[in-house]
């Protein structure tokens, strides 16, 4: 970028920084309240009333800032195919945060832009550069070293976020379908809809009844979740991809901290290693495949 398009562009590019910065601070919190109420509530009732609360916050923004419109869409299959996902991904994420640190946990879910560049050379058959590959190769070292299968450090849990990863890299995919004249925001109504009409029946074998104080968390689940994704989504409006993304892993930093504040969990110095693998692997991969912001944002509350 020239010196003068990077200088007019700067005060917008601070902003997309402090954006997701902010978003990823949003969703950690979400996680947190996710990993308190997993220790009551199966993780498909977590994921229906994180949908059933945002709807209604979603609606009302969509409606604010882009009017009736933004309630139309072109693809309800698409969208219940994708809330479906999305319901799967949470369950697998939720699950994990009851058996293994919130920081692990996080790490290895950040994997997920390494799946969508496996997934885009084998399934859309796209070429992927070598330092591309590289780049995916070092991330699964990151996961294994994370992981450690096979030794006595090994939980089966932790393998629950990197399928979550997977789901997550399928809906990035998946988004590739929706028109581009389609609003972000009606992309976000009906993902969250999607996600309510998914996890609607299994609630007849898992509910459980919601105490005030649990229920208080759960609209702090949602609030968070949703806050965190439009603040995201907002830094990759703001600024260039490749010069936000990086800021998203500093939700492992808020991960790391939450964790040790509230559940008294460390972290050794193999999860550190791998965990930054993970994320200088997933920056490369940001930087080395230049992409449309809407496919380009880190993650969706899982």
């Amino acid at each position: 970028m020239p010196v003068a398009a990077f200088s007019a562009r700067q005060p917008a590019i601070i902003r997309g920084i402090g954006s997701v910065l902010l978003g990823c601070f949003c969703l950690t919190v979400s996680d947190s309240f996710a990993k308190w109420l997993g220790e009551y509530f199966s993780p498909l009732q977590l994921v229906f009333m994180r949908g059933l609360i945002a709807v209604p916050i979603v609606a009302v923004i969509a409606l604010w800032a882009s009017g009736r419109p933004a309630l139309v869409t072109r693809h309800p299959f698409l969208h219940l195919a994708r809330g479906a996902i999305n319901v799967g991904s949470a369950f697998c994420f939720y699950l994990s945060l009851v058996h293994i640190p919130l920081a692990e946990a996080t790490a290895i879910a950040f994997s997920a832009p390494l799946f969508v560049t496996l997934l885009s050379a084998f399934v859309l058959k796209e070429r992927v550069s070598v330092g591309a590959w590289c780049a995916v190769l070092a991330g699964f070292v990151g996961v294994l070293v994370v992981v450690r299968p096979g030794f006595s450090g090994f939980h089966p849990a932790a393998i629950l976020p990197a399928l979550a990863a997977v789901g997550y890299a399928v809906m990035m995919l998946s988004a590739r379908r929706i028109s581009a004249r389609e609003s972000l925001l009606t992309t976000a109504l009906y993902i969250v809809l999607a996600q309510v009409l998914a996890s609607a029946v299994p609630q007849f074998w898992v509910w459980q009844p919601i105490g005030k104080e649990q229920f208080a968390g759960m609209v702090g689940l949602a609030v968070f979740s949703t806050l965190g994704l439009t603040f995201i989504t907002h830094g990759f409006r703001l600024a260039p991809p490749a010069v936000v993304a990086p800021f998203d892993y500093s939700g492992l930093l808020w991960a790391a901290l939450f964790g040790w504040i509230f559940w008294g969990e460390t972290l050794d110095a193999w999860t550190y290693a791998g965990a930054a693998l993970i994320v200088a692997s997933g920056i490369l991969v940001v930087s080395q495949a230049p992409a449309p912001a809407k496919e380009r944002l880190p993650r969706e509350p899982v």
